[in-house]
Formats: C-alpha cells, sequence, structure tokens
C-alpha cells in the first residue's frame, strides 16, 4: 500500500453512562444529525426496557449488551469468484465488525417493526433479542446457517 493506514477516531462515551458502546450505537441510530433526538429515542427505549423487565434482575443497559451479544454473528460469508464459479466462502468476523453489525441489525429490524414511537419499537427489538427471538436474532442464526451450509468452500479463504 502506498498510503500509510488511517487511524480510527476516538468516540467519546455517552454522558449517562459513560460507555463507549452506547455512543456508537447512537451513531448508528442517529439520522440526519440529529444525535440528541437519537439519545432520546435510546435512553426512553431503556427506561421502557427497565419498567417491562423488572423480573430480570439486571439494569437496562446489562439487558442491552447481554442483547447484543445475543445478536453477534461470529462468521459470515463472503463471495469469492474462482474460475467460472462464485463461491460463498464463511469466514470469521473482525471484533469491531461484529459489533457494528449486530448493531445495525437490531436497529433496522426494529424500524421495520409496528408501533408508534422508535423508541418503543427500538425497546421491544432489545426484549425480543434479550430473549433469543426477533428478527435481529433471526438474521444471526441465518447468517450461521449459511456459513455451515458452505462450510465445504471454507478453503478458499482469503
Amino acid at each position: 500500500m502506498r498510503k500509510a493506514k488511517p487511524t480510527k477516531r476516538v468516540i467519546l462515551p455517552d454522558p449517562v453512562f459513560g460507555e463507549v458502546m452506547v455512543a456508537k450505537f447512537v451513531n448508528h441510530l442517529m439520522l440526519d444529525g440529529k444525535k440528541n433526538t437519537a439519545y432520546g429515542v435510546f435512553y426512553t427505549a431503556l427506561d421502557t426496557v427497565e419498567q417491562k423487565m423488572k423480573a430480570a434482575d439486571k439494569t437496562p443497559l446489562e439487558v442491552w449488551k447481554q442483547a447484543l451479544d445475543n445478536i453477534t454473528p461470529l462468521v459470515e460469508v463472503k463471495s469469492k469468484r474462482i474460475g467460472g464459479a462464485t463461491f460463498q466462502v464463511p469466514t470469521e468476523i473482525r471484533a469491531d465488525r461484529k459489533q457494528s453489525i449486530a448493531m445495525k441489525n437490531m436497529i433496522s429490524f426494529a424500524r421495520k417493526r409496528g408501533g408508534h414511537s422508535m423508541a418503543e419499537k427500538l425497546a421491544a427489538e432489545i426484549m425480543d433479542a434479550f430473549n433469543n427471538q426477533g428478527g435481529a436474532f433471526k438474521r444471526k442464526e441465518d447468517m450461521h446457517r449459511m456459513a455451515e451450509a458452505n462450510r465445504a468452500f471454507a478453503h478458499f479463504r482469503f
């Protein structure tokens, strides 16, 4: 490579919990640069989770983190052209990409849900992911199933 690798930007932690992961999630959630609105949606969703999941002896932040862990994929398939054929080659995912995929899946499936506000939809998706259900969890299972089905092509890894 001719150029030096670009440096990663430092993301400041969120104001309430002091967590960088929450700030990253809010950055994915944000639309049109409206970060305060995105923080409002996220914190309202966590309040809703706290009210609805009093039985779970965890804080809403711990529930959210567990939900993200439950929907984080370990492997994905990438298309690789060899000869004249295109193979779906299963590859492991880097740690930062795993986290990013999980966050994006949770947000996209929350947006697709039926509900009144984005905070309600996000809260419902968080609770579903915590209980190993919902669209984002299903997406992770599908990714793993695809990788398992194409395991024979793992030797084409690049």
